[in-house]
């Protein structure tokens, strides 16, 4: 079929094209209305335009099915734009910390990991398109510009991701065109001499709109609090949609975000003595040696196939590819350090290149039947996934070098020639998966989901040394029941699994059996106001089983493995929406207790408590003005270590902003972060960590069209 005419709009492109020397945040998909707190006001009521909301109507990262929050039976927390916007959430890690029960480990300045329910979160999608984690951990600083939300499912998510952790899965939810034109910018400037530019453009190119494209771009620049660093990120993001036909839509987009650190660590801070006293280093200290950089390229395309049938049904086709590469220069430091001189760190210089490919390829289907006079929903699928991962380690001269003491260091080591030794890694990572999810209206308030995952995942290689082999097949269940208690509250429960395969072999050389996590929940969810309110409570249960563990070395030196269990049982709160006129919220509580079989306490430097609350008010005589706080606060987290414990009193943060309306076109905002200063580390997910950022503060002026 023959596409569209494609007459262009000379304004719109020509906007384009001046907003893109800069950059740009999302404006609503709604048209603006004339007055500031009009504007807030038709999106509450109609609730057509997440963007401006601290909820979401629907989520389709449970079971595949577009379910209200309410009619999902696990647990889900939404991170809207309007939240991304208020507080300056420009990178995942500052989104995530958001979130009930997610806590996010910046082990390094440009490594972090993910944990939730006591496991690490390895499991990501764009669109709810699985992408398979090949590193494990996430490499540099990602950016939200590109995103119109992001959904969290906690717990085991066997159907929407087949391998993984029982801990939780991420959804990032990518900003589509528009067909009315649409464009924003804002620059930001703030502390230690950060800026920062975004624009977004959205319309029509052809007069018919059936064709429409939007334009995402960001930069980022700026110094650090700790010696010796800075960062430039610069992302883009381009799609453009066309409606073939009526029932036909054709998406491509590309996605691009490439990270430039100076004086990063490798590794971070001792944190303690020889003699088991803490080190206390300055907020700003930094083991990085002057020379020291890491360069990140993350590349995403994808295009996307979506026909409407005539009796309800929906038929979408994706095909995806990534490549990420990595290339750093590092520099890492070890050894126990002497209370008394400040000696004992050595040197371990290296340089550092990855490449990471990935093709990827989902099919799927959704609609409803009829049985027993009531209709159902139904969707089914298949999907397919090839990584390749290549690495390699250049060593340098001078490894074990002793160091100046640590309050005499300054960054200053020369740097070696990296000819020391080589060391890497290859490896084809295939995995294949086909599902089928149901929901039975078994009565009016009684509904049953229920499905399964079938997946085989395959993995071949080496690394560092070791062969890597693992190849297992394994069939995932997912049940759920919800019930209408009242018009406005539901109660559910669920039972889903999850499994990963493991390369990693016991004392005899046989490879470990995958590991499984399973996930068994309650709780009861209310939707008010007609969706623009969303709270649940949930009690959970969470088994990771087999996961490999080092045991010991064989007579050849070769370390070996065990399959260790782990138990983390906990509650959880949510509340989202607007709990009161111009008064949005988002707030999570979750406790946690997480135990070996034996009952021992595990994973001690993951809290156990943690509290994220946000929320914005509009001032009802000053409609111009919105007003915001959010508080983060953790209880004590601990390590132990062969020379002592590793501690993190509890601590809390807390976040203001204020955001005024000019006009109807321009804005001014200011956050201030870590109000009270308070100082704390980042993590205890290592022996080594770093201090958080002091206070700081940002002013952002924002033009909307």
């Amino acid at each position: 079929m023959l596409l569209p005419t494609f007459s262009l709009r000379p304004t719109p492109l020509a906007l384009a094209a001046a907003l893109l020397c800069g950059t740009a945040q999302a404006a609503p998909d709604t048209p603006v209305a004339e007055e500031p707190e009009q504007q807030m006001q038709t999106v509450v009521v109609q609730g057509t335009a997440e963007a401006l909301s601290y909820t979401a109507r629907s989520s389709t990262g449970s079971a595949r099915l577009d379910l209200a929050l309410r009619e999902t039976p696990q647990s889900v927390s939404v991170v809207t734009r309007a939240k991304l916007d208020d507080f300056q959430l420009d990178s995942v890690n500052d989104m995530l910390e958001t979130v009930t029960g997610v806590t996010v480990e910046r082990v390094e300045n440009d490594r972090t990991y993910y944990t939730a329910r006591g496991f690490d979160i390895t499991n990501f999608q764009y669109d709810g398109v699985g992408t398979p984690f090949v590193f494990g951990l996430v490499m540099g600083d990602l950016d939200t510009v590109m995103y119109d939300r992001v959904d969290v499912v906690r717990g085991a998510n066997g159907l929407m991701s087949a391998t993984g952790n029982p801990s939780a899965t991420v959804n990032f939810l990518r900003k589509r065109p528009t067909v009315p034109f649409q464009a924003s910018a804002n620059v930001t400037v703030g502390s230690w001499d950060r800026k920062r530019v975004e624009a977004d453009i959205s319309g029509a190119l052809n007069e018919a709109g059936t064709v429409s494209a939007r334009i995402v771009g960001a930069y980022e620049d700026g110094d650090s609090y700790l010696d010796r660093y800075s960062a430039k990120k610069k992302v883009f993001y381009g799609v453009v949609e066309a409606k073939l036909d009526k029932d036909t839509t054709l998406t491509v987009g590309h996605a691009s975000q490439v990270n430039d650190t100076k004086g990063g660590m490798w590794g971070a801070l001792p944190l303690i003595y020889s003699d088991g006293t803490p080190t206390d280093l300055p907020t700003g200290y930094s083991t990085a040696a002057d020379w020291t950089r890491n360069h990140v390229n993350n590349q995403r395309t994808f295009a996307e196939l979506v026909h409407q049938f005539g009796n309800g049904w929906r038929a979408q086709v994706t095909a995806t590819r990534n490549t990420t590469k990595t290339d750093g220069k590092l520099f890492y430091t070890y050894g126990e350090v002497d209370a008394a001189t400040g000696l004992g760190l050595v040197s371990y210089p290296s340089l550092y290149a990855s490449n990471l490919k990935q093709n990827l390829l989902d099919a799927s289907a959704t609609g409803q039947f009829t049985l027993g006079g009531r209709q159902h929903d139904l969707a089914f699928g298949a999907n397919w996934s090839r990584s390749t991962l290549d690495d390699v380690s250049h060593y340098g001269q001078g490894i074990g070098t002793p160091l100046v003491p640590l309050d005499q260091w300054t960054g200053s080591y020369p740097e070696p020639a990296f000819d020391f030794a080589t060391d890497g890694s290859a490896y084809v990572d295939k995995r294949k998966s086909a599902y089928v999810a149901a929901r039975f209206n078994i009565t009016e308030p009684l509904k049953l989901i229920t499905g399964f995952t079938h997946t085989k995942a395959d993995s071949t290689g080496t690394a560092y040394g070791a062969t890597k082999f693992k190849s297992n097949a394994k069939t995932t269940p997912y049940v759920g029941l919800t019930y209408e208690l009242t018009p406005a509250l539901t109660a559910y429960t669920s039972y889903t699994e999850i499994f990963n395969p493991q390369s990693e072999t016991d004392g005899s050389g046989a490879t470990l059996d995958p590991m499984e996590g399973r996930t068994a929940e309650a709780g009861i969810k209310g939707e008010w106001f007609g969706g623009k309110l969303n709270a649940a409570a949930s009690v959970y249960r969470t088994k990771q089983l087999n996961t490999a563990e080092q045991a010991g070395f064989t007579s050849a030196g070769k370390a070996w493995y065990r399959g260790i269990d782990a138990e983390s049982k906990g509650v959880e709160f949510d509340v989202s929406g607007e709990l009161a006129k111009g008064l949005q919220v988002s707030t999570g509580f979750s406790v946690m207790n997480l135990e070996d079989p034996d009952g021992n306490t595990v994973k001690t430097y993951m809290p156990r408590r943690l509290l994220r609350a946000s929320a914005t008010y509009q001032v009802p005589s000053l409609p111009q003005l919105r007003l915001g706080a959010n508080v983060n606060w953790q209880d004590d987290i601990y390590r132990n270590e062969a020379n002592g414990v590793i501690r993190q009193p509890s601590y809390a943060t807390l976040g203001l902003m204020g955001r005024y309306d000019i006009d109807r076109h321009l804005s001014v905002a200011v956050n201030v972060n870590n109000v009270t200063d308070k100082r704390y580390l980042t993590s205890l997910y290592w022996s080594q960590s770093y201090y958080a950022a002091p206070r700081n503060a940002s002013v952002t002026l924002n033009w909307k069209y």
